[in-house]
């Protein structure tokens, strides 16, 4: 069983996915690299988490 993430970080990533749905991807690099373009992030690990949480729901649509 894997780790539960914040309502903050879904939160942030599903409304980065709405506002700009062709931006991400489900590599987790790209991301990252989107993520500093759009959003002035202090912290590599707040935006890794959200990176790897926007690869995770774009894996999961991708299955369906």
């Amino acid at each position: 069983m894997g780790r539960v993430r914040p309502t903050y970080i879904k939160r942030a990533a599903r409304e980065l996915l709405e506002r700009y749905p062709d931006k991400f991807s489900t590599d987790f690099k790209k991301n990252c690299l989107v993520l500093n373009e759009l959003l002035n992030l202090k912290s590599k690990s707040l935006r890794n988490r959200i990176a790897g949480y926007l690869s995770n729901l774009l894996g999961q649509k991708k299955e369906v």
